[in-house]
Formats: structure tokens, C-alpha cells, sequence
């Protein structure tokens, strides 16, 4: 088995530095100066248990890579860039190739369904920073994180046992679930909060008000939905032991994938797949979501004009509500 991560950034590099430490078959897939510095000087993973440099295959496109029986796609890109993934994809990689959405939102298996049929999600808990071009950092140790997965719809397979003791020996803790997007709608509540925490700072007064507002207006549409997500009492249960976050020299603790993408200045942030998946139910649903719908609309704006995080304040936010 070879793992291709497609979108070798903060998530996906750390999975495919840890899965090359454990003496598994591993190719990156970057771009820009982050495949440069990859190519140059390796991979470089930090962690709390120190560093280590990785010289691993690194290709720039999917095409780029020459797609065999056995390979693995996981893709780590954010959703919206997976259609731009999934097309020249499909040109290259066997049909039968296991995709595996190691990803934040819920939108990204039904996209990779449209052109593969053996799709798998991830429940992903993985604290992990990339902020400089080579660069990735996990902040827990000694299980640098949780790795769930499932067939989509629903179901375990052969693989997915296979890819789950694969991410175990690699140090992550993975089970194989047959209900994994239950799994996922539950991380989708967590990730609503991605946006306003890299408007606002993660440690900005009043940011859990804005937080429990985005996660209520998330679970009245989720309801009325009739999606069944794992409750607060599975994953409180699941993440029990699971993470125990450290320093690492040289990187301090800043906040998740939105605010980093502010932080990198990289232009976009995934708020369309997180925030507004909630905002595209409730349309559907009739029920309203002005929340949601005002932080993904500024977090949009500031990932545009370059804004960096903690320009705004949960109060300020609070006040441009409707």
C-alpha cells in the first residue's frame, strides 16, 4: 500500500511524515514553496518528541505521479479546492483507487462519489500547525491524533481495516466505523467556530458566546434535517485520553486550519464548506442561520483583502448580527 496525500499541508503532512517514519510507502503532493522546500530539504516534522527530516517523493500535481494498484489517494486539501483535485484525479488513478477525504466538512465524500466508488471519511483530531514552506508541526504526543474512518455511505471493508491499522502503526489512534459521516456531522459542530477564531484570535474574550451561537443554529438545522450526528457524550467518550498537547520548541500553539490560512495569507479559507454547509441546509430547510452565514461572509472577505486574524472582536461580531 502507498499513501499519495494529496495536499501535503499542516494535516497532511504530519500523517505522511509520521505514516514514512513508521517505514511506510509514502509520496507527497504540494505546491508553490512549500513543494520547493520539500524537494530541497526534505520534509521537515516537528513534534514534542523532537525533530526529524524526511526525504520523501514530492510531485506537484496528481498527474504528476504515476498511479498504481495499490495506492491509497488521501486527500488533505481543503474542500474547496477537492473538485480541483477529484478532476485531474480521475484521469490518472485506477477507478478502483481507495480515496480517503482526510478532511474537514461533510462534502467532500459525496464530491469524491461522483467519480470513485470506494470512498472513505475521516474523523479527524489533529492538532497540527503549517505556517513556514516544509515545514509541519503535531502538538500531541504521544498519539499525535485520531484517525477514524469508514466506507460512505456507511460500512467497514477489508480496506478500511487495512487503512486503519496503517494509521495505527504509524502512532495514530484509528478505529474502523460503519457510520463514519455520523462521526464527521459531529466534527463539522466543532469546526463552525474555524471561522470566527481566526477573525477574532483563538483567545479572544467572548469568542465561546459566538461559538455556542454557531453551534446552536448548526444543531436546529441538523434537526430539522434529520441527519443523525454522534452525540457530545460518544465523542467526549472518543477523545477521553486521546490528545495530550505539549510544547514544541520553536512553534507556539496558535489556532486552526482557518486561522492559519490567514496567518500564511494564502487568500481563501474553507468557511464555504464549514459554516456555510450549515447556512446551504438551513436554506434548504427554512430555518435561518444568520450567524453562520455573517462569519462566513467576513471570514471570506478578510482571507481576500489579506486581513490578518484578530482584527475583529466577538463583541464587534455580536454587534453586526441582524
Amino acid at each position: 500500500m502507498r499513501w499519495v496525500i494529496v495536499g501535503a499541508g499542516a494535516v497532511g503532512g504530519v500523517v505522511g511524515g509520521r505514516l514514512a517514519a513508521a517505514g511506510q510507502d509514502v509520496v507527497l503532493v504540494a505546491r508553490g514553496a512549500h513543494l520547493d522546500a520539500l524537494r530541497r530539504d526534505g520534509l521537515a516534522l516537528h513534534s514534542p518528541e523532537g525533530r526529524q527530516t524526511l526525504r520523501l517523493p514530492a510531485v506537484g500535481a496528481v498527474t504528476e505521479h504515476e498511479w498504481c494498484p495499490g495506492d491509497v489517494a488521501v486527500l488533505a486539501v481543503k474542500g474547496m479546492d477537492t473538485p480541483d483535485v477529484l478532476r485531474p484525479l480521475a484521469t490518472v488513478a485506477p477507478p478502483e483507487t481507495p480515496v480517503l477525504c482526510l478532511q474537514n466538512g461533510v462534502a467532500n465524500e459525496c464530491a469524491a462519489l461522483r467519480v470513485f466508488p470506494n470512498v472513505y471519511g475521516v474523523w479527524v483530531i489533529l492538532p497540527a500547525t503549517h505556517l513556514a514552506p516544509g515545514v509541519v508541526v503535531a502538538h500531541s504526543a504521544p498519539t499525535p491524533g485520531g484517525l477514524d474512518l469508514g466506507r460512505v455511505p456507511g460500512g467497514v471493508d477489508d480496506t478500511a481495516k487495512a487503512l486503519a491499522a496503517g494509521l495505527r502503526e504509524a502512532g495514530f489512534a484509528s478505529e474502523a466505523r460503519a457510520d463514519i459521516m455520523r462521526w464527521k456531522y459531529a466534527k463539522l459542530l466543532t469546526n463552525l467556530g474555524n471561522a470566527i477564531q481566526a477573525l477574532c484570535g483563538p483567545d479572544a474574550e467572548g469568542i465561546d458566546t459566538v461559538d455556542a451561537l454557531l453551534r446552536t443554529e448548526a444543531a436546529d438545522v441538523l434537526r430539522v434535517a434529520g441527519i443523525d450526528v454522534a452525540t457530545e457524550a460518544e465523542e467526549a467518550e472518543r477523545r477521553k485520553g486521546l490528545l495530550a498537547i505539549k510544547p514544541v520548541e520553536g512553534t507556539p500553539r496558535g489556532g486552526g486550519s482557518s486561522w492559519q490560512s490567514l496567518a500564511r495569507g494564502t487568500g481563501t479559507v474553507e468557511a464555504d464548506y464549514l459554516n456555510g454547509e450549515i447556512v446551504l441546509l438551513g436554506r434548504l430547510h427554512g430555518v435561518a442561520t444568520p450567524a453562520n452565514e455573517l462569519v462566513r461572509q467576513l471570514v471570506n472577505r478578510a482571507a481576500r483583502e489579506g486581513t490578518r486574524p484578530g482584527a475583529l472582536t466577538p463583541t464587534q461580531f455580536l454587534s453586526l448580527l441582524p
